[in-house]
């Protein structure tokens, strides 16, 4: 398991790693428009002496930049900190058929993305990604790149550093982490895209770190990352969470994995579709993008084939709840985008018959953006040190 403190809530002790403090410090000022060196020791109780030291040494490793003046009503005008905006990171998004890649900001904000469309061979598919990675590098010359994080449909040996189960992804992407640093020369972080959405939730998102979180990523498939006692929780050979390979209904659709009647099967965005073409087979839509825009529109059948994957949904968290009783669960993926009308479905299914407390049950509304900032995270987490 991998361990990150991130909480701004939470000041470190004595006998913490002078690592932890950074990063809380940091965290402060990310999120933040403008703070100065004495609202940093007040919001995390750690001594002056302390914040200045290693607002130095934030400085000078070029992670923040001094700026402008604050105003006070007496006294000394106190000089107000900012991320350094010239700091950048490139980040990917992976999906069987295609792959976002995109510039971000320190703080996760996403500056520039283009989509890229994946031929099915593996080499073809790398040398594609390679070539959109190197054209966003060349459009963005001012900026100074700290790494590149990407996020997987897939679980990983981060020691062997390829993927060990991705039954969605049909071109075996063996080496995709060394293959990408030797073409750019920039370091590479990659991660399950549940895990790293977990990471993401806890490093930019409500998540105060303190608490236990899983994030149920639904895409093609569904994966889940899990966040318990201030680790990402990975198990045996990294397969810690594969809730959307839990069988539901034996007699259900044959999934990747082999088995029939996954999760996966029947609350995905491809169980969507396949809910929506079965009840329309003479007006089949192409993708999950076209039923969300169809429900928006009215048309009952969409909005049934959404019903459906929402009741399948909830169900899946319902177990999840049971099994792991989290403090939170989020949501991401494109379903978010309709949450206003379907999350009361998945809201229900979770609370019915439920075992104890049920956890906060919340969407990240921002769709991909949500799996971009999570490859964001993957890069400070490990350089932020």
């Amino acid at each position: 398991m991998q361990h990150f403190i991130f909480a701004g809530k939470q000041t470190a002790s004595n006998k913490t790693p002078r690592q932890i403090n950074r990063k809380l410090l940091f965290n402060f000022i990310r999120t933040r428009p403008s703070v100065s060196r004495a609202d940093l020791a007040r919001l995390s109780g750690l001594q002056r002496s302390t914040v200045s030291l290693i607002v130095e040494e934030l400085i000078a490793d070029r992670w923040i930049l001094e700026g402008a003046t604050g105003r006070l009503p007496r006294g000394r005008r106190p000089t107000l900190i900012k991320l350094n905006d010239q700091r950048a990171v490139i980040a990917l998004d992976i999906h069987p058929a295609q792959t976002t890649v995109a510039v971000a900001d320190l703080g996760g904000k996403i500056i520039a993305q283009n989509v890229i469309v994946l031929p099915s061979d593996a080499g073809k598919a790398l040398t594609a990604i390679v070539s959109g990675i190197r054209k966003l590098i060349t459009a963005h010359k001012d900026k100074s790149f700290d790494g590149i994080g990407i996020s997987l449909p897939g679980r990983t040996d981060l020691h062997l550093q390829k993927l060990i189960f991705a039954p969605n992804l049909k071109w075996p992407v063996l080496s995709i982490k060394s293959r990408i640093q030797r073409a750019t020369g920039l370091r590479v972080e990659m991660d399950n895209v549940a895990n790293a959405c977990a990471l993401s939730e806890v490093w930019f998102g409500d998540s105060d770190g303190m608490h236990d979180l899983v994030v149920v990523n639904v895409s093609e498939g569904i994966g889940t990352g899990i966040f318990a006692n201030g680790q990402l929780l990975r198990g045996d050979n990294g397969m810690a969470g594969e809730f959307g390979h839990v069988q539901i209904d034996p007699d259900g659709p044959l999934c990747a994995c082999g088995n029939h009647g996954c999760w996966e099967m029947l609350a995905s965005n491809r169980a969507a579709l396949r809910y929506y073409n079965d009840l329309s087979p003479s007006s089949v839509a192409d993708s999950f993008d076209h039923v969300l825009k169809l429900a928006q529109s009215g048309n009952k059948k969409a909005v049934s084939a959404l019903e459906k994957t929402a009741l399948q949904l909830g169900r899946g968290i319902r177990m999840i709840a049971s099994a792991l009783a989290p403090r939170e669960i989020v949501v991401v993926g494109d379903i978010t985008g309709v949450w206003h009308t379907f999350g009361p479905i998945v809201e229900a299914e979770l609370r019915k018959h439920s075992l104890s407390k049920s956890p906060v049950l919340r969407p990240a509304y921002d769709g991909n953006a949500a799996r971009l900032r999570s490859a964001v995270a993957l890069v400070l987490s490990e350089g932020m040190v």
